[in-house]
């Protein structure tokens, strides 16, 4: 048996009526040296409108397991997933196969398309003729969990 590194998903809707408006500082922060702080809020804004490009086609999925680790998706993330963003070689994407959700990513070498996991714990998983394969959609935004 292989190990695929498998992950739990539970799925969110997406909707673009959204109450949940959060205030944007109008200024940027700095990661160095601190700065004086504005001492006021621009107009909230709704993360939907900056993170969500098909509402109808989009969804939530929070993360459990280690497998995407090194590329940054780390157990409890929430992903943002679009289902009608066109998937190339390279993108990480969930995917069906046989008949369980993953998250990897999707590679081609010498015309065979592989799922990677981005944890040296987990093996690439070639995907034969017979593979019950299909991408569900394709990893926009991570959002992480608490620090």
């Amino acid at each position: 048996m292989k190990n695929r590194g498998k992950v739990a998903f539970q799925f969110h809707a997406i909707s673009k009526s959204s109450p949940f408006k959060i205030p944007l500082m109008s200024s940027t922060v700095t990661a160095g040296f601190p700065s004086p702080a504005d001492d006021h809020l621009d107009l909230p804004i709704d993360l939907n409108e900056y993170l969500v490009k098909h509402p109808a086609a989009t969804f939530y999925v929070r993360v459990q397991g280690d497998s995407m680790d090194d590329a940054g998706i780390h157990q409890g993330d929430l992903l943002i997933v679009d289902r009608a963003e066109p998937y190339t070689i390279g993108s990480i994407v969930l995917a069906v196969l046989d008949g369980e959700f993953t998250v990897k990513k999707l590679m081609k070498k010498n015309d065979s398309l592989y799922l990677l996991s981005s944890n040296t714990s987990y093996h690439p998983i070639k995907i034969e003729t017979e593979t019950d394969f299909k991408v569900w959609g394709v990893v926009t935004y991570i959002v992480h969990g608490p620090l």
